[in-house]
């Protein structure tokens, strides 16, 4: 290796350190930001049930109140129509009582209407903080995908892969490590101290309220320490729990995975709509290409949503005898793919994940006119009779 290129490596790794660095820290403020609102969602949530037991308990409280009220007004009906038969003091005191009841009842219902009110703002808020979460999860995942790419595929790039075969197998081997080591830890951590750390969450809230309703306050003070313990700890286990592949792709497999994926981007995007299309049976294909289909669709997605703007997105896939086919299709702006894009990081890397599973990626735009990702992979599956299926056709553009 000459000077001048070890020079460039060493200036390229550099470069690539500096960047790992700032999306790093960026990755990490999105996370605090998702931490601090799940809090607030908590505190909200104890006060929302609070609130919904205060109302319950004034409801009945009017209730009961309503029926006194009721008794009394007849009493006093009763006493005014036989006026001569009752003293003085009893027609007074029947009618001060029909007043204070008529009064108490007021005031209860004016309890009733603000606990009411109260219940309703706190609602919308948790509404609101639990759009905030979910994006902040999504922002995380997106930019795992991001950093995965810069510390994997870009690190020292030019030291070890010499050739286009050598690089090919260079990438499978780092892919196929990475979604392994996914894999076994999104398990162990799902079903383990994720679930355990909740529950004892869970546990701690209600030994609170039993000692504080028998005024034990060092023991609350106690207990308020370890739930801030378990809280840390359940924010580190949530922050992993970030970085893995979804668990469902490994139990369900790929269409599936995608159909849930694809309808949660729906849900949680204001006037988006996302259809899917998958034509053919839903058989397994190997893990490895199974991932690498779901990022690929996953970045089609959101630089659709992201950078198009897109207010309709079409995914359709088709599985015949000899490969597997994808199309994304959206109707955001589109942009001019005779020009080159600085920092492309995301094309970048769905390119390179086509070609190390030796496919094609094939991206059609036009400015004002959307964009659709048509995706090649060679397979050698035997399949039925496909004779009068329709499938994708990758000369259709983007016509929305």
């Amino acid at each position: 290796m000459s000077a001048d290129k070890l020079f460039d490596t060493k200036q390229l790794d550099q470069i690539v350190e500096k960047m790992i660095n700032t999306v790093q820290h960026s990755k990490n403020e999105i996370f605090q930001i998702g931490e601090q609102s799940r809090q607030e969602h908590e505190r909200l949530l104890q006060e929302l049930i609070e609130i919904k037991r205060l109302t319950k308990q004034t409801i009945d409280e009017a209730d009961e109140l309503e029926v006194k009220a009721r008794l009394s007004r007849r009493h006093l009906s009763e006493v005014s129509q036989n006026f001569s038969s009752h003293s003085e003091e009893q027609i007074r005191e029947a009618y001060e009582k029909a007043h204070a009841l008529h009064m108490e009842l007021a005031m209860v219902r004016e309890r009733e209407k603000q606990l009411r009110l109260r219940r309703d703002e706190l609602e919308r808020r948790l509404a609101g903080l639990k759009e905030i979460i979910e994006r902040a999860e999504h922002l995380v995942g997106q930019i795992t995908v991001v950093l995965h790419y810069l510390d994997s595929d870009f690190r020292q790039v030019g030291e070890f892969i010499e050739g286009a075969k050598q690089k090919q197998e260079f990438g499978l081997k780092i892919i196929e490590a990475q979604e392994e080591e996914r894999k076994r830890l999104s398990r162990e951590i799902h079903d383990g101290p994720a679930q355990t750390l909740a529950h004892v969450m869970i546990r701690s809230d209600l030994l609170e309220k039993v000692l504080k309703d028998r005024g034990i306050d060092a023991a609350i003070a106690e207990i308020r320490d370890f739930k801030k313990m378990v809280r840390s700890a359940l924010s580190e286990v949530r922050r992993i729990i970030y970085d893995l592949r979804p668990m469902a792709l490994d139990d369900l497999g790929l269409v599936p995975t995608l159909k849930k994926y694809l309808q949660t981007i729906e849900d949680y995007s204001k006037g988006v709509t996302v259809s899917f299309v998958h034509v053919g049976e839903e058989m397994r294909l190997p893990s490895r290409m199974e991932a690498a289909v779901f990022r690929l669709v996953q970045e089609s997605v959101q630089n659709a949503l992201k950078h198009a703007e897109a207010t309709h997105i079409e995914v359709k896939m088709e599985i015949n005898s000899d490969q597997l086919l994808v199309m994304v299709k959206d109707n955001g702006k589109g942009f001019d793919t005779t020009v080159k894009k600085e920092n492309a990081f995301g094309l970048i890397g769905m390119k390179e994940r086509v070609e190390l599973l030796e496919g094609t990626l094939t991206i059609r735009s036009k400015v004002g006119f959307g964009t659709a990702v048509f995706i090649r992979i060679p397979l050698n599956i035997p399949m039925q009779d496909e004779k009068g299926r329709r499938g994708i056709n990758e000369n259709s553009h983007c016509n929305h």
